[in-house]
Parts: C-alpha cells; structure tokens; sequence
C-alpha cells in the first residue's frame, strides 16, 4: 500500500472531525524512529514506540471495508510489532462520540484513562471530548 492510498483512506475516514493526513505526512510519520506501520486489506494502523509504550496515532479503514475485521487485524498486528519492539502498554486517543472506533478499542481490551474536553473541533456542530484509552500488551 502506498501513501497516497493510505492519504485516500484517511481522507475518507475523517471528513468530519480532525483533518486527514496527507501523503506526506504520513510518510514523515512512518519514517520516524520507533515508527510501526501496518497495513491491511482496505485499511492501516499506524503508531510508535518510545520505551515500554506504543501510541497508537491513527488507524483508518475504506468505509466499503468496514465490518469485515480490518480494522481489527490491523490493530492485532499493531499489537503485535509494539510488543516486538518492547512495548508493554499501548495508548491512543479516540473521539467521545466515535461509538464504531471505541468498541472496537474496547473488544481488544482498552480502558478508558482520561478524558480531554472539547478537544476534537467539529465544523458542523460542538467539539467532541476526546478519550484516553490504554491497553496492556504483556
């Protein structure tokens, strides 16, 4: 998969909300040291790991791939190469009102740590709170 298809994907991912990532940003991203980037069918998870925990910075799935298990796959493999890489904890941060993105975070075992009021800007209505949302690897 390339950057420009992973850019595609993100852009219809996040039409609403937080702007998608370009092409390039996402390169820079996945050049980064302790960059994890893992690509599936229709979708990508990509994260770091610094120390003994992954940051889980954005996974993005084609809507025509939903509901088939990609976004899973691609955030078991995340998983996966965090630990590889001597992570013990993942963390990310997802959109209060994202109710697909957290049971999906939530089946793989994330809980819920924080929580960042009016974080996520939305043009068409109220900033939504983000949640902060951990996971053990070990």
């Amino acid at each position: 998969m390339t950057f420009e298809e992973m850019a595609e994907i993100h852009a219809a991912c996040f039409s609403i909300g937080p702007r998608a990532w370009t092409a390039e940003e996402l390169r820079q991203m996945a050049d980064l040291p302790g960059a994890v980037l893992v690509p599936g069918p229709g979708g990508f998870a990509l994260g770091r790991v610094m120390a003994e925990e992954a940051e889980l910075l954005t996974i993005a799935v084609e809507p025509s791939a939903r509901g088939r298990g990609v976004g899973r796959g691609c955030l078991d493999g995340f998983h996966r190469a965090a630990a590889r890489s001597g992570a013990r904890s993942a963390v990310l941060e997802v959109a209060a009102d994202n109710d697909a993105a957290r049971a999906l975070y939530v089946e793989a075992g994330y809980t819920v740590s924080g929580q960042r009021k009016r974080y996520y800007a939305r043009a068409d209505g109220p900033a939504a709170d983000a949640l902060i949302m951990v996971c053990d690897l070990t």
